[in-house]
């Protein structure tokens, strides 16, 4: 099969999985959400990783490609909340005495009685929309400044003309900021939002020793390196708990 139709098959398969069930397919549907998240987060690993090395590597850029990756990118922070919850759910399970093979393929309740049904494969429109995208999932002017830095690095060969290794870092790092702060959308994983501090100490420092930049363009990147460093640090709103992975959301 060729690897277009791979994608093709993988891509429909993303977007059914994403749609059964309900918000408490955590724990009636287990099997389901480890499936969606083995098929969100690793291939929104992999088109990231084609993002970067394209005009790196190959020199030039895909436009399919990046509208495919964009999606890819998009549905991880919305994949997250429930993939934890799942997590969270077997482990309890676990440590209640259950088996955990009819726990992950027939769901329970969260006390541990008689299982719901896994129903819900049939949901009104509006249901589906405030369950996809209403879940723990904000949009701090933080992050959303951050990605708006990571687009501008990675098109500083078009508005500085930059070249050679500082382009590649420019886009390497333009990337990666804006995979981490889709990523930090999710309350869940607001954390790794200082991923894009260190990102921003990289920036201020690499074009000083790297070659291809003006000296406008150096200290545009400087500077973005900087307020990324800044916009890294406010965590912004938390609406959601998440039962023992609180701790880690800071």
């Amino acid at each position: 099969m060729p690897d277009a139709g791979v994608g093709a098959v993988t891509y429909m398969l993303e977007i059914l999985t994403g749609l059964v069930g309900s918000r408490r397919r955590w724990r009636t549907m287990p099997w389901m959400v480890l499936l969606f998240g083995i098929m969100i987060v690793p291939l929104g690993t992999v088109s990231i990783f084609f993002i970067i090395i394209q005009p790196i590597v190959i020199g030039t850029w895909c436009t399919l490609c990046l509208i495919g990756a964009a999606a890819m990118v998009v549905q991880i922070p919305y994949s997250l909340d429930e993939l934890v919850a799942t997590c969270q759910f077997l482990a309890q399970r676990r440590r209640k005495g259950q088996a955990l093979w009819p726990v992950l393929l027939h769901g329970d309740t969260a006390a541990g009685g008689r299982a719901e049904a896994p129903a819900d494969f049939e949901q009104p429109a509006r249901v589906l929309n405030r369950e996809i995208w209403g879940g723990g999932v904000n949009v701090p002017w933080t992050l959303l400044a951050s990605i708006g830095i990571g687009i501008w690095l990675m098109c500083t060969r078009l508005t500085f003309g930059t070249g050679g290794e500082m382009a590649n870092v420019d886009h390497l790092i333009g990337a990666l900021v804006i995979a981490v702060s889709v990523t930090a959308l999710a309350e869940i994983a607001r954390s790794v939002r200082y991923l894009n501090a260190a990102f921003g100490v990289t920036l201020t420092v690499v074009p000083w020793i790297v070659e291809g930049g003006s000296l406008v363009a150096d200290l545009a990147g400087a500077t973005a390196g900087l307020l990324l460093i800044a916009l890294s640090l406010p965590r912004g709103k938390i609406r959601h708990s998440d039962g023992s992975w609180d701790r880690f959301i800071s």
